[in-house]
């Protein structure tokens, strides 16, 4: 009787959730201190991480090179093949070679290890079988569990290379982590797209000087209301003798005073006191964040002092693709 493809589809991942479990189990024990060895050898390193694998491996291995290079740890996939046709010639001494095959006898990789072992390159071996030919030419082991496939004929790699997947990734930010990698350090490498956006700081969004709709405390509210309009972000900004800013005015709190006599108000009467603020160096995802939290539409960015440096509007972080 054929299993449904729903029920395939739930078994397929079912039996990689329990080789994550098992991978999870093995990263507490002594694969954890592999894990450190790997990373202080690399952090040892003048050269980059040369990352190879054959087939599913293969792709598995540039991902974790992508991955590796885009979080502060320069690092490249050369592919076995082409190593054996010149390609070897970009792997030096300084570099670590990280190596992939969950059988550990890729035929492919061996003009790799003969060369590493010819020339004294450190090897990182991710692997199933630490006996292989592959583990026992490397100087460290991460040993994956060795994980029954989702494959229901055992054949295709499934669970094997979710494994060298997540345990790339935990390796990454494992390093990631001990080099103090922070949110700058990763704006510089990904300035582009909706992550650029996310990253970048609220300084970097901001409408500032000319464009801040700002008004003193005694601001007549006939005047305050012909500045709200004027640029036209749906509130301005009050601030006190100081220069601080004391005080937000919005569209809403004009019609809540419909009934008052505008001639004789000013900015402070209406105003809404203890205004939500940001600092300049807050990212842009935290600024939506605190934004869709607080439902506003806008908020000041303020200095140190309290005084407003600029204004962010919510449609100002959608332009710039943060969301």
């Amino acid at each position: 009787m054929s299993t449904s493809p729903r029920n395939a589809a739930i078994q397929a991942v079912a039996t990689e959730a329990e080789g994550l479990a098992a991978l999870l189990q093995s990263l507490e024990a002594d694969l954890g201190h592999q894990i450190e060895r790997a990373v202080d050898m690399v952090r040892n390193a003048k050269g980059r991480v040369i990352v190879s694998g054959m087939g599913k491996s293969g792709h598995i291995g540039r991902k974790i090179a992508a991955t590796m290079a885009s979080t502060g740890t320069p690092a490249m996939f050369v592919h076995p093949a082409e190593a054996s046709h010149g390609d070897l010639g970009m792997i030096t001494d300084a570099d670590v070679v990280m190596l992939l095959s969950n059988s550990g006898e890729s035929a492919e990789l061996r003009d790799i290890l003969t060369y590493c072992a010819r020339f004294s390159v450190p090897m990182i071996a991710i692997t199933s079988k630490p006996n292989s030919t592959l583990g026992q030419a490397a100087d460290i082991v991460l040993q994956l569990p060795n994980a029954k496939e989702a494959c229901p004929n055992g054949q295709a790699p499934t669970t094997s290379t979710l494994l060298q997947l997540a345990l790339g990734d935990g390796f990454a930010m494992a390093l990631l982590q001990a080099r103090g990698f922070s949110a700058d350090d990763f704006r510089n490498f990904h300035p582009g797209g909706k992550l650029g956006a996310r990253i970048k700081h609220a300084y970097d969004i901001m409408h500032h000087d000319q464009e801040l709709p700002l008004v003193r405390e005694d601001t007549s509210l006939h005047d305050t209301i012909r500045a709200l309009s004027e640029r036209a972000f749906g509130c301005v900004g009050v601030t006190n003798a100081e220069g601080a800013l004391s005080g937000v005015i919005t569209d809403g709190d004009i019609r809540r005073n419909l009934t008052r006599d505008f001639a004789q108000l000013n900015a402070s009467d209406i105003m809404s006191k203890k205004p939500v603020t940001v600092p300049g160096d807050m990212l842009a995802a935290e600024v939506i964040e605190l934004i869709n939290n607080k439902r506003i539409t806008a908020v000041f960015v303020v200095d140190a002092n309290g005084k407003p440096l600029g204004l962010i509007h919510i449609h100002d972080l959608l332009r710039e693709g943060v969301s």
